[in-house]
Protein backbone atom coordinates (compact mmCIF):
# COMPACT_ATOMS: atom_id res chain seq x y z
CA UNK A 1 0.00 0.00 0.00
CA UNK A 2 1.04 3.62 -0.90
CA UNK A 3 1.58 6.22 2.49
CA UNK A 4 0.50 9.30 1.45
CA UNK A 5 1.05 10.85 5.17
CA UNK A 6 3.35 13.99 4.87
CA UNK A 7 3.40 13.97 1.16
CA UNK A 8 2.31 17.19 -0.58
CA UNK A 9 1.23 17.51 -4.52
CA UNK A 10 1.05 20.12 -7.09
CA UNK A 11 -1.56 20.30 -9.98
CA UNK A 12 -0.08 19.81 -13.02
CA UNK A 13 -3.00 19.90 -15.25
CA UNK A 14 -6.69 20.20 -15.08
CA UNK A 15 -9.13 21.23 -17.05
CA UNK A 16 -10.31 25.64 -16.73
CA UNK A 17 -13.68 24.03 -14.89
CA UNK A 18 -11.68 22.01 -12.96
CA UNK A 19 -9.87 25.27 -10.91
CA UNK A 20 -7.07 23.63 -9.69
CA UNK A 21 -3.57 24.95 -11.22
CA UNK A 22 0.51 24.64 -10.57
CA UNK A 23 -0.36 27.28 -8.08
CA UNK A 24 -2.62 24.85 -5.77
CA UNK A 25 -0.98 22.74 -3.26
CA UNK A 26 -2.50 19.68 -1.78
CA UNK A 27 -1.29 18.68 1.61
CA UNK A 28 -1.90 14.77 2.96
CA UNK A 29 -2.95 13.26 6.32
CA UNK A 30 -2.69 9.30 6.19
CA UNK A 31 -4.34 6.81 9.48
CA UNK A 32 -4.75 3.15 7.94
CA UNK A 33 -6.67 3.71 4.73
CA UNK A 34 -7.89 6.90 5.66
CA UNK A 35 -6.65 10.14 3.80
CA UNK A 36 -7.36 13.64 4.47
CA UNK A 37 -5.74 16.68 2.84
CA UNK A 38 -6.23 20.51 2.80
CA UNK A 39 -5.46 22.22 -0.43
CA UNK A 40 -5.37 26.09 -1.59
CA UNK A 41 -3.42 28.33 -3.70
CA UNK A 42 -4.22 29.85 -7.40
CA UNK A 43 -7.94 29.95 -7.49
CA UNK A 44 -8.81 28.08 -4.46
CA UNK A 45 -9.02 29.54 -1.43
CA UNK A 46 -9.14 27.15 1.16
CA UNK A 47 -10.13 23.48 0.30
CA UNK A 48 -10.42 20.04 2.20
CA UNK A 49 -11.04 16.33 0.81
CA UNK A 50 -11.27 12.83 2.58
CA UNK A 51 -10.81 9.82 0.87
CA UNK A 52 -10.23 5.96 0.96
CA UNK A 53 -7.56 4.28 -0.37
CA UNK A 54 -7.37 0.52 -1.80
CA UNK A 55 -4.52 -2.17 -1.62
CA UNK A 56 -3.32 -0.61 -4.80
CA UNK A 57 -3.39 3.40 -3.34
CA UNK A 58 -6.26 4.07 -5.73
CA UNK A 59 -7.67 6.95 -4.15
CA UNK A 60 -11.80 7.32 -3.60
CA UNK A 61 -12.38 11.00 -2.88
CA UNK A 62 -14.64 13.54 -2.43
CA UNK A 63 -13.96 17.13 -2.37
CA UNK A 64 -15.19 20.29 -1.36
CA UNK A 65 -13.54 24.03 -1.22
CA UNK A 66 -13.94 27.80 -1.77
CA UNK A 67 -12.84 29.30 -5.17
CA UNK A 68 -11.88 33.30 -5.27
CA UNK A 69 -15.22 34.29 -6.36
CA UNK A 70 -16.53 33.19 -2.70
CA UNK A 71 -18.34 30.05 -4.55
CA UNK A 72 -18.19 26.73 -2.52
CA UNK A 73 -18.04 23.86 -4.29
CA UNK A 74 -18.18 19.88 -4.03
CA UNK A 75 -16.92 17.20 -6.32
CA UNK A 76 -16.29 13.35 -6.19
CA UNK A 77 -12.75 12.40 -7.58
CA UNK A 78 -11.24 8.90 -8.82
CA UNK A 79 -7.25 8.67 -8.73
CA UNK A 80 -5.00 6.22 -9.52
CA UNK A 81 -1.47 6.32 -8.68
CA UNK A 82 1.85 6.08 -10.23
CA UNK A 83 4.86 5.73 -8.73
CA UNK A 84 8.09 7.72 -11.20
CA UNK A 85 11.55 6.45 -11.59
CA UNK A 86 12.17 9.17 -9.05
CA UNK A 87 10.00 7.16 -6.48
CA UNK A 88 7.46 10.19 -6.39
CA UNK A 89 3.73 9.79 -6.35
CA UNK A 90 1.96 10.99 -9.93
CA UNK A 91 -1.83 10.72 -9.61
CA UNK A 92 -4.19 10.56 -12.33
CA UNK A 93 -7.44 11.61 -11.46
CA UNK A 94 -11.20 11.37 -13.02
CA UNK A 95 -13.54 13.93 -11.28
CA UNK A 96 -17.16 15.41 -11.81
CA UNK A 97 -18.55 18.43 -9.74
CA UNK A 98 -21.61 17.38 -6.88
CA UNK A 99 -22.78 20.75 -8.13
CA UNK A 100 -22.73 24.16 -10.40
CA UNK A 101 -22.89 22.51 -13.76
CA UNK A 102 -21.78 18.73 -12.56
CA UNK A 103 -18.92 19.05 -15.71
CA UNK A 104 -16.48 16.03 -15.42
CA UNK A 105 -12.79 16.25 -16.46
CA UNK A 106 -9.17 14.86 -15.80
CA UNK A 107 -6.31 15.83 -13.44
CA UNK A 108 -2.81 15.43 -12.49
CA UNK A 109 -1.10 15.91 -9.42
CA UNK A 110 2.53 15.53 -8.95
CA UNK A 111 4.43 15.01 -5.70
CA UNK A 112 6.21 17.88 -4.90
Amino acid sequence: MINYNGRNFCCLSDPASGMADNDTIFYCKQSGLHITATYSGGNIVDGSLTAMADDAGNLNIRFQHININGQFLTGTCFSRPQIMTNGKIRLNGQWHWTCGDYSKGASLLEEI
